[in-house]
């Protein structure tokens, strides 16, 4: 038993990357002294003062599942710990469950929200209040933050001074203060004492078994005309007529939700990777969103070019990072993929020589990558020989289906990921008519929905 503990533990430490090792030192610095938090600098040290604490041990890793849930590690959770999102958020919603603390989730939740120029704005307007050597380049917002806290400009019965830093350029982040002191007045119930901190929560919707979080919802902007680029790479080269009326779909609805929709067709690997990366240079600054769709051959996190080399998925997202696409910082991006998986293939190659790749990045989810904020990515596979799950006459089932609940269900003002969850639900359904045809019963339709979304997205449509 105490074997498989450490081992659990190892295999979450391995897991982690910089970045989320911050987030868990800075939620649990109500339980280990800051001092003793600074010195740690791997995973594997944290869960050993976190033993020594007394946090976690064996048959206790309740304060586990929790930091790993407000870091947005769903993957974990499910994997290594047996728990999904809805346990854990049903878990805390018992009054005194949460080991971390409102003001702590509230500080955190801010660092998440604040794009790479506020972080900057932020620390311009503290240069009179902490030394210099604390607001370099490159220190985190959560490092700032645990600095006003050291010397005292911020405590959690005080934020005025975060507040006036924010008024100028984040006054949504300051309502989300001022709601925060209203609470700690008493004047909400305790129920709905409780913050969206992690990037993969969606603020104000239901949870799998329809019991409703008590989130104030937001929503991301969507005012700008075009809303903005809706790109379509469509590799028509292995079913023509089924993937033109995919296309054709697409661009019907996207179009109607005020899109500047173009398609792309019959892509090498090479030619995907620069296509993407041509959209992430563009200047959005007068959009609000992002959507690309791709529909193609591939594997499991991968895209095949009509050239049969491969592109990996993570790299196509990734020219989406804040770094990378900084106009769309804060704003949503959203990648709709469908691979018809063959049964063998080639490993993912570099497609630019000239792109910096990390061969550890490969086995690192897409939750994970720093600066992966606001993004949506649906995946679905269809096995090769599959040949029901697509119509030369409709076009393919799950690309027809999500089209048409767009156009049903937009004009009520449904989110994204709602809107995704009734396809879901309608693909399920309709399982069993196509497995019928099935001569061999081989049917696989899989869809995965990866999200770091802070807010709900939903597309407005015209008046």
């Amino acid at each position: 038993m105490n074997a498989d503990f450490h081992k659990l533990l190892f295999e979450v430490s391995e897991a982690l990357v910089t970045d989320e090792l911050a987030a868990l030192k800075f939620l649990s610095l109500e339980h280990i002294p800051m001092r003793k938090l600074e010195a740690i600098q791997e995973p594997k040290a944290f869960f050993e003062v976190l033993q020594e604490k007394d946090m976690i041990e064996v048959g206790n890793l309740t304060f586990l599942r929790e930091l790993l849930y407000r870091i947005g590690r769903m993957d974990l959770l499910g994997a290594h710990l047996g728990s999904s999102r809805e346990q854990v958020e049903r878990e805390l919603q018992v009054p005194g469950r949460a080991q971390v603390s409102a003001y702590r989730q509230l500080l955190y939740g801010i660092a998440e929200d604040l794009t790479p120029e506020d972080v900057r704005n932020v620390k311009f307007l503290l240069q009179k209040k902490l030394p210099k050597n604390k607001l370099q380049d490159n220190a985190s917002m959560l490092q700032v933050l645990m600095e006003m806290e050291r010397i005292g400009i911020i405590k959690e019965d005080d934020l005025t001074m975060l507040k006036d830093i924010l008024k100028s350029f984040r006054a949504d982040i300051n309502k989300k203060i001022d709601l925060y002191e209203e609470k700690r007045k008493g004047n909400y119930p305790r129920e709905e004492f409780c913050y969206p901190v992690s990037l993969s929560e969606n603020p104000g919707e239901q949870g799998a078994e329809g019991e409703t979080t008590h989130l104030p919802v937001e929503k991301y902007k969507m005012e700008n005309i075009p809303r903005g680029y809706c790109v379509i790479l469509n590799n028509l080269h292995y079913n023509r007529k089924r993937m033109v009326k995919d296309g054709e779909a697409v661009k019907r609805v996207f179009k109607w939700l005020q899109f500047e929709t173009v398609e792309h067709m019959d892509l090498e690997a090479q030619e995907i990777y620069q296509k993407v990366k041509e959209y992430s240079e563009r200047d959005h600054r007068n959009m609000d969103c992002f959507v690309c769709f791709i529909f193609s051959h591939g594997e499991k996190d991968k895209i095949k070019g009509v050239d049969d080399e491969f592109v990996n998925i993570k790299d196509l997202v990734f020219c989406f990072s804040e770094s990378n696409c900084p106009s769309l910082a804060g704003k949503p991006k959203v990648f709709f993929i469908q691979a018809c998986q063959d049964s063998v293939g080639p490993p993912a190659v570099p497609v630019d020589a000239d792109f910096p790749r990390d061969t550890e990045m490969d086995a690192i989810p897409l939750t994970s990558i720093p600066g992966l904020a606001d993004i949506l990515v649906g995946v679905s596979t269809l096995q090769e020989d599959c040949l029901s799950c697509h119509s030369s006459e409709t076009g393919s089932v799950y690309i027809q289906c999500f089209c048409d609940k767009m156009e049903s269900l937009c004009p009520h003002g449904i989110d994204l990921k709602t809107i995704l969850t009734t396809v879901n639900k309608e693909m399920g359904a309709k399982e069993f008519e196509v497995w019928k045809e099935m001569p061999e019963g081989k049917l696989k339709i899989e869809i995965q929905i990866i999200t770091t979304l802070k807010k709900q997205l939903i597309f407005k449509t015209h008046k």
